[in-house]
Parts: C-alpha cells; structure tokens; sequence
C-alpha cells in the first residue's frame, strides 16, 4: 500500500501576481519593488464588491484580463492614456481628408498653412475639437502655392499629442495650440 503523494514545486523568479476566488469572486494583485501606498489610499467598494490597490515603488505591472464581456488592465494609466501622433493622414477626396484612429479616444485638432512655412512653422489651428478621425476643408490654397496638414489628439481630459517628428527625429514644435 502507498502512502500519498506529496508534491513539492520550487518557483524561482517573479510571477504575474493575479489570483481569482469565488463565492462572491475576490481578486487579489501585489507588487513588492522599493517603498510605499499610493498615496490617496485606493479603495473602491459597494455591497457587493472591494478593490484595494496596493503598490509598493513602482506602479502595477500592466496585466491585462479580459473575457468577452469586459477588459481590466493593470495600472492607472489607461482610462486616460496620454495621446499620441496621428498617423496615415490621406485625402479621400478634393475637400476631405481621414487619418488613423489615435487609441486616446478624445477629439482631433487640425493645423494648416502653406508649405513655403516649412521647415520653421508647422501649421496654426484651422479645425478645433473634432469627434471624428476626418475633416474637410472646401477653402483653395492662393494660386501658384499649396497647403499642407497635420492633426493631432487630444485624450478625454484634454491633453494634446504631438504633431509628430522630422526627419531628424526631433519633435515639432506646437508654439500656438489650439485653445
């Protein structure tokens, strides 16, 4: 007759900190680095469930869990992520023009001026506070010049991107923004 089997596993190295339970479901995420709680006391709760976010140094990992009816990802930061630079502007036609949609899901501002302004100016506001990822501009350049365009996000608290980067890799400047 054997006795039970016992099974010993030795773990060497960090693991994703994401447990589940049930009965009333609890989750519980813990990171160990170098000091500390946030520093507003992260508690949300009602009667039917508790989160406690808890950080020692540096924030969370950004674990992401996701089924098909929800997404819950690590940290802070998403909810309100800082914008980016728009990409793949194109005209759609002689007026109207589209580009990628930015992941910071706020509103579009749009900068235009003629190209004899390159490379020391990169466009003044013409279209403020867009919902979609296109425009249109029904306005003609002055005879014998051309105009160019860039657009830039803004996230849900009104954070605006960059208008992108030269050929050299320094950011351009925005010195009038948009109000």
């Amino acid at each position: 007759m054997r006795g039970p089997l016992l099974l010993v596993f030795l773990i060497v190295g960090p693991l994703p900190a994401a447990a589940q339970e049930s009965l009333n479901f609890k989750l519980q995420e813990f990171v160990f680095d170098a000091g500390g709680h946030p520093a507003d006391g992260t508690i949300l709760s009602s009667a039917s469930f508790r989160v406690t976010l808890d950080a020692i140094g540096e924030g969370t990992a950004a674990t992401t869990m996701s089924g098909s009816s929800f997404q819950v990802e690590g940290g802070l930061v998403p909810a309100y992520p800082p914008p980016d630079e728009v990409q793949d502007i194109r005209f759609s036609g002689k007026d109207m023009f589209c580009w990628a949609p930015e992941r910071s899901g706020g509103a579009y501002n749009v900068y235009r001026d003629p190209t004899g302004v390159l490379p020391g100016n990169f466009g003044t506001c013409s279209q403020l506070d867009l919902a979609t990822e296109c425009a249109t501009d029904s306005n003609a350049p002055p005879a014998g010049e051309a105009w160019f365009y860039l657009a830039t996000a803004e996230n849900r608290i009104g954070e605006e991107g960059t208008k992108g980067y030269r050929s050299s890799g320094v950011e351009r400047s925005n010195l009038a923004p948009c109000p």
